[in-house]
């Protein structure tokens, strides 16, 4: 049952809340004892949600189930973001968009799993591996793994808030089949998000369709005071698609999945030209990695052992107990990404390396604005490959491993909004068709995204 009907049949008293709520927790706990969706569910908290809506019914979203990527704070349930470091922490405060959603009826049921602080394109760098619902040899894709596969499986109605630094939420909807939203960079508040890179950072939505992610987004979206990097201004109008630009490079991957989305663009009907991004194609995966490493170091030094999750007995100075902690507490992707982000902001080489990159990300964003002079969307094969099997994965080497982003950095350094749809299978395996659009522009994603739906 799609979202609106969903909630209409609450607003008529035709779905009990109480038992819906009790059957996908039971669903939940069935399927994560085999592929790993969740690192927590949140049982007695749903279903005393439950109890309190089915007396009132009141708000947008009165009923509504809702998971919660483990980066994003929920009051009283463990958020640790895939990570040992934060391990027992419960937040006394709920983010922003989880608050906006409780105060509108929905229901937490738990929080899925993930990659490491969001340190992947896979879902393996954490200790509770999600696997994919089409084939469990593969992955769900990173960083949002356990919300995309959720959300490709459960019988229920449910939408998954997501994260994305670099692909996180396209990515694992590519993967698995369903509706990856990423909104505007301030478009929805990162109040309450364990971050990854403050300024990449954005928290968007993974559902079965485009018209249950935007009932979800009209709750969700909007400025508070509490971010400081919240936008204060509405979005743009809808007013129309004259043409779309196909960008060619990203057409560089499988015969298959090419001819999917050229097959796809062709029965929309909408007038396409094809395009380039030449300094996105060579140099966004290297102008990505070099920012986000580089703030996730910084971000991840307040993890200490002394104030948040993870401790131990306290022992020598604070320099050999805050080794100590991290050495354990952090996985092996997580240290590497602490010591190449340190290492480009230390004197001597941030000029060579972060600055640059800024730069360069300016130059990124300046060429997207430029094609969104003449076209409306710009598309691409949200992925280069379909799921791969975690065997495959075991082999890549980490450059390897990070050129999985290459088509999905561009929109994310430009803070773009972006939403990626299924357009078929190969190999039985779905593939994504990504739109992107110029900022503030969602109503036209929604919009071209319920035409490819068709």
């Amino acid at each position: 049952m799609d979202v609106k009907t969903f909630l209409q049949e609450v607003k008529n008293n035709k779905i009990s809340i109480e038992k819906n709520t009790k059957d996908i927790l039971d669903e939940a706990e069935r399927l994560n004892k085999k592929q790993n969706f969740f690192n927590t569910i949140c049982k007695d908290f749903a279903l005393k949600q439950a109890g309190f809506i089915e007396k009132n019914r009141k708000g947008k979203v009165a009923g509504l189930p809702i998971t919660v990527k483990d980066c994003i704070c929920v009051k009283g349930v463990e958020s640790r973001a895939g990570s040992r470091i934060l391990k027992g922490y419960k937040p006394t405060f709920n983010a922003t968009v989880v608050q906006r959603l409780v105060d509108e009826g929905a229901i937490i049921i738990g929080k899925t799993s993930q990659d490491e602080f969001g340190f992947g394109s896979f879902s393996t760098n954490t200790d509770n591996i999600p696997k994919n619902p089409y084939d469990e040899a593969r992955s769900c894709g990173g960083s949002s793994g356990g919300a995309g596969g959720f959300s490709a499986v459960t019988q229920y109605t449910h939408v998954a808030l997501a994260e994305s630094t670099g692909g996180s939420i396209v990515n694992p909807a590519s993967f698995c089949g369903v509706v990856g939203f990423c909104p505007t960079y301030g478009v929805i508040s990162r109040y309450g998000l364990i971050d990854y890179a403050n300024s990449l950072d954005k928290i968007g939505l993974i559902g079965k369709t485009i018209e249950d992610v935007k009932i979800v987004f009209d709750v969700i979206k909007g400025h508070d005071k509490k971010d400081a990097t919240s936008l204060d201004k509405g979005l743009n109008k809808d007013n129309g698609t004259k043409k779309i630009g196909v960008i060619k490079e990203s057409l560089n991957v499988d015969a298959k999945i090419k001819d999917l989305i050229l097959k796809k663009l062709n029965e929309s009907k909408i007038p396409y030209d094809y395009i380039s991004l030449p300094l996105t194609e060579r140099y966004g995966v290297a102008c990505y990695y070099l920012i986000a490493m580089s703030e996730a170091s910084t971000n991840l030094a307040k993890f200490c052992g002394l104030r948040y999750g993870f401790e131990k007995e306290i022992s020598g100075d604070f320099n050999e107990y805050f080794s100590s902690v991290r050495g354990e507490g952090f996985g092996k992707e997580a240290k590497r990404r602490i010591i190449l982000g340190t290492f480009a902001r230390m004197a001597g080489f941030r000029d060579a390396y972060y600055l640059k990159a800024m730069k360069v990300r300016t130059r990124i964003i300046n060429e997207y604005k430029t094609l969104f002079k003449k076209y409306d969307l710009l598309v691409s094969p949200t992925m280069p490959i379909i799921a791969p099997r975690f065997d495959e994965i075991e082999r890549l080497t980490p450059a390897e491993n990070y050129m999985m982003d290459v088509l999905t950095v561009g929109p994310n350094l430009a803070g773009l909004p972006h939403i990626s749809i299924n357009t078929g299978f190969v190999e039985k395996m779905p593939v994504g068709i990504m739109f992107i659009a110029d900022h503030l522009n969602e109503e036209k994603l929604f919009r071209i995204g319920a035409m490819v739906e068709k």
